[in-house]
């Protein structure tokens, strides 16, 4: 018994771990160790939380890989179970189950789209929308609905501050805790050094997280005291922009993913939705497009 004991100890390391694990294997192209990663803790400790975030991977390795039959399994899977683990608890409940669905249901999205099947990816996010719509993963859902709809439709609405109205504008949505974020900052200095003189916009919405610093957790009055320190020292190049502090804004845009980049021209149609951070050279040849010049 007491050789098994520090066993036991490591098994249940290992599966505390169990997402980290998976992902650590699907990086190392060793898919066959990822399923059986999945099978041996689904053996010992059932479908939980975590194990159908890390399950969740596999659809998203595969969706990545465009090896779309496999992708499909997964997530039909992962979605099949979370939704079953719905029964007795609330979606977020727990941080894993969320991130599970969200990702079962963005993979299933893009392989319809990836077949062509792009009515069909529409109108299965627009279902999911309307079925999660008071739950965490909404944001995530209008990223992927605003992907293959929002380019050439008007802009949606701002709260708190009012899109320029005849002007090209450049939409900017950040996190205080975001490192990509911040690292965008000096491409949107350079962008708004030649392109605002000529008369391109731009707005940073954000919003709260109930968070500071590492984690700490804050009420709204100290939260939106950390968000303009983070404002002063980190996008001091940006300061005369409008940054409202709005959920709904990024509700809306499904800006589930920071930065959330979006470009909307003089008439107030959206040219460009760019979940994640951009380099200077492809948001400039983005933006020059606003102007009619060659990038």
């Amino acid at each position: 018994m007491k050789f098994l004991l520090p066993l036991v100890l490591a098994a249940g390391l290992a599966w505390a771990n169990i997402v980290a694990e998976v992902r650590g294997a699907i990086a190392r192209n060793d898919f066959a160790g990822a399923t059986r990663m999945l099978d041996a803790y689904r053996s010992s400790s059932g479908a939980t939380p975590e194990w159908l975030e890390a399950l969740s991977w596999m659809g998203r390795a595969e969706l990545q890989l465009k090896n779309y039959d496999a992708a499909e399994k997964f997530a039909s899977e992962t979605y099949q179970l979370s939704t079953a683990a719905l029964k007795n608890r609330k979606l977020d409940d727990d941080p894993s189950l969320p991130v599970a669905l969200g990702a079962a249901i963005e993979v299933e999205a893009n392989v319809l789209a990836a077949r062509h099947q792009r009515s069909e990816a529409v109108a299965y996010l627009q279902d999911q929308l309307k079925r999660f719509y008071s739950t965490s993963i909404r944001t995530r859902i209008q990223k992927n609905l605003n992907l293959l709809t929002m380019e050439g439709r008007p802009a949606p609405a701002l709260q708190a501050v009012s899109l320029p109205k005849g002007r090209p504008v450049l939409i900017f949505f950040w996190a205080h805790w975001c490192m990509d974020c911040k690292a965008e900052a000096p491409v949107l200095a350079r962008i708004l050094q030649e392109f605002g003189p000529k008369g391109l916009a731009l707005v940073a919405p954000t919003r709260r997280y109930g968070y500071i610093g590492s984690g700490e957790e804050a009420p709204p009055e100290v939260e939106l005291r950390y968000i303009e320190k983070i404002r002063q020292e980190r996008y001091s190049a940006i300061l005369t922009s409008p940054a409202p502090v709005n959920e709904e804004n990024f509700l809306r845009y499904g800006a589930s993913t920071t930065p959330t980049l979006v470009l909307v021209d003089r008439s107030g149609i959206v040219r460009m939705y760019h979940p994640g951070a951009m380099r200077y050279e492809e948001l400039r040849a983005a933006v020059a497009r606003l102007f009619g010049q060659a990038s």
